[in-house]
């Protein structure tokens, strides 16, 4: 691990709200939510009020009646995103994205080029403020879970630095609850043996946590209690790509359904190729009317990103969950592709099924014959047209109608 604070953890606050309040000044300094069945975000008004994600819209307007809701617009907060990130790149080449709305940085090696931590941190929080206008916090640490502990603290619109020989006086104060991996099942175990801030934990033994929650939980624990993270910043690209729809309550034809997953297909396959991504596993996500979920996958034996394929492959997964998606009602469905390969890895294959055409024996004239269409040029065209046009400017006939909105926005591919 560094012996300096070089470790910056930027985190935007509120994003969802913020680009709203951005966007929309009537907004600003007045309780909002995005989203209306359920908060999907809540300005810093509306959370003094008790509004947290992801609550149901009914229970915010219980905690506050005046609370203003708005729409989400998922391309705003793209947008929103890649600018920031694009801020971030600037400042250091060492970016470990964490969500479109925080990431890590390393600017160890940069104090002659851009100076301190502590400055670079206040010059990054200016830049995305004049050039994005939405406010960031920045934590600064030694270590990643330091400076996101940091971050956290100093939420929002805030700046903290965590000096090295300072670490465990400004940690071992704060509630369990700010460990990675303490969720409230783990927290509500740890309160239940007395042990209810970091320095409970960093005082008891590691043998004894690791009897109490189990050896990977107990010493990843009592390492962040001490201190201790050795988790470098890396530039990661991303292991899978996927797309989820909700369905809503109620009955949904099978043929509804088929059209859903298709679409979720198209999107997948069309990210992956305008990434110069391929993948060898199909992964089907489904969730039901009681909450619960099952997944199915199936591994192909080449890595690939067409089209037909990747729908051939999660429709049969469809296909093989019926009994479940009859007997339980889906409400969400979703597809991802998972084993990614970089650049170049895809295997093209022979076209060893395509059909020669045949001469007639009485008149010696070619007959026409059917010729496989080329899938692969068929993708590219029509990545060509949806990247010029967008993606409901030219679709299959089972897809007409149907929302080609963007979906949640992500880190970039």
């Amino acid at each position: 691990m560094s012996t300096r604070a070089t470790i910056l953890h930027a985190d935007l606050d509120a994003f969802y709200a913020s680009v709203e309040q951005r966007d929309d000044p009537w907004l600003r300094g007045k309780p909002v939510v995005v989203g209306g069945g359920v908060v999907l975000a809540a300005s810093y008004e509306a959370k003094a009020y008790g509004i947290t994600t992801p609550m149901p819209g009914r229970g915010a307007r219980a905690l506050c009646p005046h609370v203003i809701s708005v729409p989400p617009r998922m391309d705003a907060y793209s947008r929103a995103s890649k600018e920031v990130f694009a801020i971030f790149d600037r400042v250091t080449p060492l970016v470990e994205g964490v969500s479109i709305d925080e990431a890590f940085l390393d600017v160890s090696g940069l104090r002659r080029i851009s100076g301190e931590p502590d400055e670079i941190a206040a010059r990054l929080r200016a830049t995305v403020m004049a050039e994005v206008g939405l406010p960031i916090t920045v934590g600064v640490a030694r270590t990643k879970f330091l400076a996101k502990v940091a971050s956290g603290v100093a939420k929002p619109d805030g700046l903290l630095v965590v000096p090295p020989d300072r670490e465990l006086e400004f940690l071992h104060p704060l509630p369990v609850e700010r460990l990675w991996g303490v969720g409230k099942v783990t927290a509500a175990t740890l309160h239940s043996h007395g042990l209810r801030l970091v320095a409970d934990i960093a005082n008891e033994s590691e043998s004894d946590l690791t009897a109490l929650l189990g050896p990977a939980t107990g010493r990843h624990l009592h390492a962040l209690a001490t201190g201790h993270d050795p988790r470098p910043v890396r530039r990661q690209r991303r292991r899978s790509m996927g797309a989820q729809h909700a369905l809503g309550r109620g009955a949904h034809s099978i043929e509804s359904v088929d059209a859903t997953l298709q679409l979720l297909v198209d999107k997948v396959a069309y990210r992956m190729r305008r990434a110069h991504r391929t993948g060898r596993t199909v992964v089907l996500r489904l969730r039901f009317a009681d909450y619960t979920r099952a997944t199915r996958s199936h591994t192909l034996g080449v890595s690939t990103a067409r089209t037909d394929v990747l729908s051939t492959t999660a429709r049969a997964l469809l296909e093989s969950a019926r009994p479940l998606v009859a007997d339980g009602g889906l409400t969400l469905i979703g597809v991802a592709v998972t084993n990614l390969d970089g650049e170049g890895t895809e295997q093209l294959e022979l076209p060893f099924d395509e059909h020669v055409p045949s001469r007639d024996p009485v008149s010696d004239e070619t007959s026409p014959t059917h010729r496989p269409i080329d899938r692969h040029a068929l993708d590219t065209v029509l990545d060509d047209v949806h990247g010029r046009f967008g993606a409901g400017s030219l679709t299959s006939a089972t897809l007409l109608g149907r929302d080609n909105r963007p979906g949640v926005p992500m880190l970039p591919d």
